[in-house]
């Protein structure tokens, strides 16, 4: 029987990618790391990985077998939470974030850890697409990610907020008419293959304008920057805790009948870390 030190092990391994990342994550050598992982398919007895040479890469078994290890690891730690201390709780839960999300949940997991201190939350972030995919498989307990049509059914969501498309320009720009700044203006385009950048299409289709192409990025950090050195203008959405208004090198012109960009938390329906989840929900809602 594969003792829960080595289903941590496995647990590293799927969330961190390859034996070496997860070596690191769990203070053991790369060959214990392999060395548990093969006792693990010899327990289970059927393969977990697919070996080339020195990459390892999870098999169809071993995406499977994911979700029932964390949830075993999250009942586990409940365990262990002192027994005086009901609404406790403990154990590891990984995270994700689009860029602009990154903060306000690292604030929400520090205001948990202050009051949960048997809890060890890690946060990484990705664009939504990749975020929910690593949900599904299991690799990240939760996710905050732009919600998209279309998503898979065991993914379970919770609302947290939308940010409509705004217009953004050079301060100095003193045109008003997002339609008229558009027409005139390089127009600097968020990727199109991405749900954020299908929004900024629906918006332009609204306004019935067809601005003069400029670039295109896939990073709202990088297209803010250009607009606000003048090279350009954009319609992207108001960020929750952006200060574009109060920048002396930004104007912010709503856009009539806008777009939204809906925030939410993802997590699989079968989730074992739901109680966590849900408290993080509620930090992030405030």
């Amino acid at each position: 029987m594969s003792s829960i030190r080595v289903l941590r092990t496995f647990a590293a391994v799927a969330g961190e990618g390859s034996f070496a990342a997860a070596a690191a994550r769990v203070a053991l050598t790369q060959a214990a790391v392999g060395q548990q992982m093969r006792a693990l398919e010899a327990d289970l007895r059927r393969p977990l990985f697919e070996r080339q040479g020195k990459t390892v890469v999870l098999n169809e078994a071993g995406r499977e077998l994911v979700p029932q290890v964390r949830r075993l690891l999250a009942l586990y730690d409940q365990m262990l939470a002192p027994a005086h201390a009901s609404d406790a709780m403990a154990g590891t839960v990984h995270l994700g974030a689009i860029v602009s999300a990154v903060r306000p949940l690292i604030q929400a997991t520090l205001a948990l850890k202050a009051r949960h201190a048997a809890l060890d939350l890690h946060v990484s972030a990705a664009k939504s697409i990749d975020l929910i995919a690593s949900v599904q498989a299991g690799a990240l307990d939760a996710a905050v990610v732009v919600r998209e049509p279309g998503a898979p059914e065991e993914i379970a969501w919770s609302p947290l907020y939308a940010e409509p498309m705004v217009l953004l320009a050079p301060r100095r720009l003193e045109e008003a008419n997002p339609r008229a700044i558009l027409q005139s203006q390089p127009f600097i385009r968020f990727d199109p293959t991405q749900h954020t950048g299908l929004l900024v299409e629906r918006t332009l289709a609204r306004l019935r304008v067809k601005p003069q192409e400029f670039l295109e990025l896939n990073a709202l950090e990088s297209i803010v920057e250009l607009v606000r050195s003048g090279l350009g203008v954009s319609v992207v959405p108001l960020l929750r805790d952006a200060r574009w208004q109060a920048d002396a090198k930004l104007r912010v012109l709503e856009i009539p009948r806008a777009e939204e960009r809906r925030i939410a938390v993802a997590q699989r329906r079968d989730s074992g870390k739901a109680r966590v989840v849900a408290a993080v929900v509620r930090e992030l809602r405030g």
